[in-house]
């Protein structure tokens, strides 16, 4: 399967890329902290090295003895997996869900940074996101000037070509989740072209597509807005570099266009599946492009700043999102979340693990109904915006993905295709 891929090779890559990460900032360590940095650096290095052994030999996955807060909820999740019915006892690195030793192994690298300072605050992934930014600056460019060169007429468009921008943003934001450093175990993924030219060839691959459901939702939900009510959205993020940016661009135009009234941003409060966004690389990303030499690209990050200061953007973090549990179990586990999660009028969750978690990361049938994989999970009306990078997808057409199996054997785990996928009904 592609689990036993992931975790055979592409998990012990990505250690490895950590391991010499850590080696080649030691000097930096050194002048920052002295000794005791280096110091702090040989020890996260020794604890990378044993779990990478542990992955490598399917050691049985070991309890947390850190002291961060999310630490008891992990071991009380161990021992669920531990007395599954149909489990195999002891879980270990491969016998064990993919989710869950995954997630795992990022939070244990986490744990060997936090346990170690003074480089407890050091992001091992943090150059890949800036790479992958800078990398992916000529389509940067060409988003951002195209953007401003909307903003300049948007009061004039009407209803049908305001909806063709939406789709047109949307697709944006869609596809560049094919930008995933933890998929390419850390090799190059920015985007290099202008993602608006491609659009076209690229709608017979969005295999389920319900871009007229959300226009229909926003819409709605503006029409039946009161005086004190807002229409709020939400967009959970996933990865940093291009697809922030079009997510950040998708974002600003709700505003603009009046189609929303505010953005709630969630990002991970640790670093996470190599690329994924934190506080740090939202508000870095930003200002990133506030500095910029090219206009409309400062442009764009002097106004993003703006809706930050005025309030109208909010980015959240909540352990919630960096914990092994599926969705379905938040309102249990993570109850204010919910809560939050329920004063939206619309949830775009971005990418591939936010699906997994969506759907429980089960072998369903490709033509379950999205709404049943969700398994109760409903807060608010909802979208997933995802190219496909794992074995996962329901709420197609029947025989739909058998027709697409048999020219593509690939099709589920390429990044090649995409969703825009609506659960709507309470």
């Amino acid at each position: 399967s592609f689990a036993y891929f992931t975790i055979k090779d592409r998990l012990p890559q990505i250690l490895t890329r950590v391991i010499d990460t850590l080696h080649r900032h030691k000097n930096e360590f050194f002048e920052e902290h002295g000794e005791k940095g280096v110091e702090a650096e040989k020890r996260a290095i020794s604890f990378l090295s044993k779990l990478r052994n542990e992955l490598q030999t399917d050691k049985p996955v070991t309890p947390l003895e850190d002291e961060l807060p999310d630490a008891a909820l992990w071991n009380q999740y161990l021992d669920y997996q531990r007395n599954l019915p149909n489990g195999n006892g002891e879980p270990s690195w491969f016998q064990s869900p993919w989710l869950y030793v995954e997630c795992y192994m990022y939070r244990r690298i986490h744990a060997a940074l936090a346990q170690n300072p003074p480089i407890d605050n050091f992001d091992v992934f943090k150059e890949g996101k800036a790479q992958n930014f800078f990398e992916s600056q000529e389509a940067v460019i060409a988003l951002c000037t195209y953007f401003q060169e909307l903003l300049k007429n948007i009061k004039d468009l009407d209803e049908k070509q305001l909806q063709e921008e939406l789709f047109k943003l949307l697709q944006v934001s869609l596809w560049g989740n094919k930008c995933d450093l933890s998929f390419s175990a850390g090799q190059d993924s920015s985007q290099k072209s202008s993602p608006l030219q491609s659009l076209e060839n690229m709608v017979p691959y969005i295999i389920v597509n319900d871009m007229e459901k959300v226009w229909s939702l926003l819409v709605n939900a503006k029409k039946n807005r009161t005086e004190r009510s807002n229409v709020r959205v939400d967009i959970i993020l996933d990865n940093a570099g291009f697809e922030l940016v079009s997510d950040l661009v998708l974002a600003d135009f709700l505003l603009s266009s009046k189609l929303a009234d505010e953005i709630y941003f969630h990002g991970k409060s640790i670093p996470w599946y190599v690329s994924d966004t934190t506080k740090h690389d939202f508000n870095w990303t930003i200002k990133q492009l506030g500095s910029a030499n090219h206009m409309w690209m400062s442009r764009c990050g002097i106004n993003w700043e703006g809706n930050l200061k005025k309030g109208v953007w909010i980015f959240r973090d909540h352990m919630f999102w960096t914990l092994p549990h599926d969705f379905s179990s938040m309102n249990e586990i993570a109850p204010d979340l919910y809560a939050e999660l329920q004063k939206s009028n619309l949830l775009l969750f971005k990418g591939d693990l936010n699906y997994r978690k969506l759907t429980g990361d089960r072998k369903w049938e490709y033509s379950v109904p999205f709404h049943q994989a969700l398994n109760k999970f409903h807060p608010a009306p909802l979208c997933s915006l995802r190219t496909l990078k794992s074995d996962t997808q329901v709420g197609l057409k029947p025989g739909q993905g058998e027709q697409i199996q048999a020219s593509e054997p690939e099709w589920m785990v390429s990044g090649k295709y995409g969703v825009v996928q609506v659960d709507a009904g309470l």
